[in-house]
This record gives structure tokens, C-alpha cells and sequence, in this order.
């Protein structure tokens, strides 16, 4: 079978690239053939054979003419259209695979791929895993930066709340370029020649199926993880109180961070690990008991995690199937958890884990505290969490090839 990965970066940037990179490499250990299409970067590491690739576009940088018809090209792209139709022809493909396209690439190449598969009497299959909620909510993560609250006044096509609520950055400008898109592709119900959407969860499954193009057509399943690798030598100089609570990602509101660091000053006698980087540093740095190690990989955060009491993981957000989650989970440290989205599907309340009111600084300092004081308890969740299996990516990728290409 010959699959072409589809997304706007095709270089190591976040948690999609790791999917279609790792996937890649597993559908052909399996015998597939995979290329990938997307935009043209020095960091690229995935490739077709004809070298087509859209040019890299900046939004944070660039020249003043390019800023000018970004709002243009973010909407619709002859260029992906053009650049897509040559790998299409080379590799003749029998699954074009989805991932993030939107702005960068646009839909513009769904058209292309269903004229292309016309014309040359091919019958390729359109796949879309949807990594965040972008074909629902045009800021992507269905919430309002202004307000800090999630919102849901988009679903049922209702873009026009975007721009009210300046959810794109804040700007009503973004906004309005994103509401346009949104609408524009929405009524030219591009969406319809999807064949098959992957949601990483069930609950994004649910919101998904409240747009009827998309209801008959998707399926829940959660991401695969890989083990995390035991070689490699941890930074000799990170020092790690002897018994501590660790927090790894981003430091950015939506990921819970007032939320965590208020529950951490009302529990002066835990040690705290922050291990990651953003807007709370500052604030992380003067609790007296936190130590902020900054953003780790690789050795140093298997040392960080595989060391830890157990991890929190306090998002506010309408989180997918948080990898965090499942690297705490693989390594056998249990993890608190928000109740918000994809999460309670990974962690079992009270069995593998505890959950809590998302926002709710009181209850999670409560749940904290009872868990430092029992460490005989999360000795039961380390135990319930032997028996946890979850896929690795040639299992996915088995599945993926039997459920959803055929």
C-alpha cells in the first residue's frame, strides 16, 4: 500500500509531527510505502520524490508583502494545489493521509486529491486524524485566550463568535481571517470527500459528531506511545530533592498553571519539579519549595519522571490524549490528572490514578497532600498500572491499515 503523509511541517515541531514520523517509519517496517507532502523548511527530514513542498510561510516573520497576502493564502493556496498534484501523479498513491493542513497548506488540496483520483480513475482513500479541534473552532483548542474560558459558540458553524471573542491571538484581525476560512471551506463542504477522521479520543469523537458531515465518518482511538528509551546518561548536574511532585510541559494558562502553582503555595512542606518553559517561570521561581529545571528530554526527563512521587497534569483546556499522561503512566509513576477532556479516558479514578475539579486549586492541593502523606496508595495505582496496555506504533499502525485505509 502507497500512503502520502500530509502536513504543513515536516520537521520535528510538536506532538503531530512526532505521529506521522513515527507512524511513517512503522507503516513501512510493515512493507508500505510512505511519502509526505507539506512545506519546505531547513529542518526538514521527511521527503517525496519529486522534491514538491510548499514554501515555508512565516506568520511571526517575513517580509511586509508577504504579510499582505498571508490573509489570502491562509484561506486557499494555488501553490499547495499545484505542488500536491506532482507528488500525487509520481507516487500514485492509494491513502492520502491528513494531518494538520489548515492556514499553511489550506483544503485547497483535498480538491486537488479528488480531482486527481478522478481524472486518473484512482480509488485513494482521504484520511484525516485530527490532532485539535480545527475543523470545528478556528483558534484550534475550542477556548478564549481573552476570557480563559472554554467555549463552544462556534460549533454548528457559527464562526463569526471568533471574531467577537478575538480567539485567534487576541486580534480581531487573526480572527476574522480565520472565521472567513472556516466559513468559506465549510460551505463549499470541501470536508464531505473525507473518508474516515481518526479522533484521538472519545471525547473529541463527541464533538466532532456534532457536525453531520463528520458523524458517520469518524472513529476513537487513542494515540500509540513508544517506550521511552533507557540509554543515554541523565545531566550529572541535575539535582532532585529525594522525594518530590513533578510537573512537565508548558508553563501557559491553559495547561493549568495558576491553578497548580496556587495549590503549591497552600502545601509549603512538598517539594515541588517544574520541568518545561513558558509565561510562569517567573512564578514558579519564587515558591520557596519548587525547583525549576527547564525544559528537559531524552535521559534527563525518563530520570525526571521514573524519580517522581507522581506527576500532575492539571490542563484547563479541552485536552486530546495528553502524551504526558501516558509517558508517567509507561514508566509506572501514577498521575493527577484534570477531569477536562481526553484525560479521564487515561486515568482511572482511584485505580490508577486520581482526578480533580479542572480550576479547582483546593481540590487538587487536597488530592496532593493525601498522596504525599499515603505513599502506600500510589504504590497500588504503580501496581494497577503493570497491567495498563496501550499501542506502540507498529500495533497502530497494523490497526490503521486494517480499520481505516482498507
Amino acid at each position: 500500500m502507497k500512503i502520502l503523509m500530509v502536513n504543513k511541517f515536516l520537521h520535528p515541531n510538536g506532538g503531530s509531527e512526532t505521529y506521522i514520523f513515527k507512524l511513517g517509519e512503522a507503516l513501512v517496517r510493515q512493507g508500505h510505502e510512505v511519502q509526505y507532502f507539506g512545506m519546505e523548511h531547513e529542518g526538514r527530514c521527511v521527503s517525496n520524490n519529486v522534491g514538491a513542498y510548499t514554501s515555508d510561510m512565516d506568520f511571526h516573520g517575513g517580509s511586509k508583502l508577504s504579510k499582505l497576502t498571508y490573509p489570502i493564502k491562509t484561506i486557499y493556496s494555488k501553490e499547495a494545489r499545484q505542488k500536491i498534484r506532482l507528488v500525487l501523479e509520481d507516487f500514485q498513491p492509494d491513502v492520502v493521509h491528513l494531518n494538520n493542513f489548515n492556514y499553511q497548506l489550506t483544503p485547497s488540496v483535498i480538491l486537488e486529491v479528488v480531482k486527481w483520483r478522478k481524472q486518473a480513475g484512482r480509488d485513494c482513500r482521504i484520511v484525516f486524524t485530527a490532532h485539535d479541534y480545527q475543523l470545528l473552532c478556528p483558534n484550534h483548542m475550542m477556548n478564549n485566550p481573552e476570557s480563559r474560558l472554554n467555549c463552544e459558540k462556534c460549533l454548528g458553524g457559527h464562526f463569526g463568535n471568533c471574531v467577537k471573542g478575538k480567539c485567534i491571538h487576541g486580534s480581531a484581525a487573526k480572527s476574522l481571517v480565520g472565521a472567513t476560512e472556516a466559513a468559506f471551506w465549510n460551505a463549499k463542504g470541501t470536508y464531505k470527500y473525507i473518508d474516515r477522521i481518526i479522533c484521538c479520543s472519545e471525547f473529541m469523537k463527541r464533538k466532532m459528531d456534532t457536525n453531520p458531515v463528520f458523524a458517520d465518518k469518524t472513529v476513537a482511538m487513542h494515540n500509540f506511545v513508544e517506550p521511552m528509551k533507557a540509554e543515554g546518561t541523565a545531566d550529572p548536574t541535575l539535582k532532585l530533592p529525594p522525594v518530590y511532585v513533578l510537573y512537565f510541559g508548558r508553563y501557559s494558562w491553559e495547561k493549568g498553571m495558576g491553578t497548580l502553582l496556587s495549590a503549591c503555595d497552600m502545601l509549603p512542606e512538598v517539594d515541588f519539579v517544574f520541568a518545561g518553559k513558558g509565561k510562569y517561570k517567573e512564578a514558579i521561581d519564587s515558591l520557596p519549595y519548587a525547583t525549576d529545571v527547564g525544559f528537559r528530554t531524552g535521559a534527563d526527563l525518563r530520570k525526571l519522571i521514573s524519580g517522581a512521587l507522581f506527576t500532575v497534569y492539571p490542563s484547563e483546556w479541552y485536552e486530546n490524549n495528553p502524551f504526558s499522561v501516558m509517558e508517567s503512566q509507561q514508566l509506572g509513576v501514577p498521575v493527577i490528572g484534570a477531569n477536562i477532556g481526553g484525560i479521564p479516558e487515561l486515568i482511572q479514578d482511584g485505580v490508577t490514578g486520581r482526578l480533580f475539579e479542572p480550576g479547582d486549586a483546593k481540590d487538587l492541593a487536597a488530592i496532593m497532600k493525601f498522596h504525599w502523606d499515603n505513599p502506600e496508595v500510589l504504590e497500588r495505582y504503580r501496581n494497577n498500572l503493570k497491567e495498563l496496555q496501550r499501542m506502540d506504533a507498529d500495533e497502530y499502525a497494523k490497526w490503521i491499515t486494517e480499520s481505516v485505509y482498507s
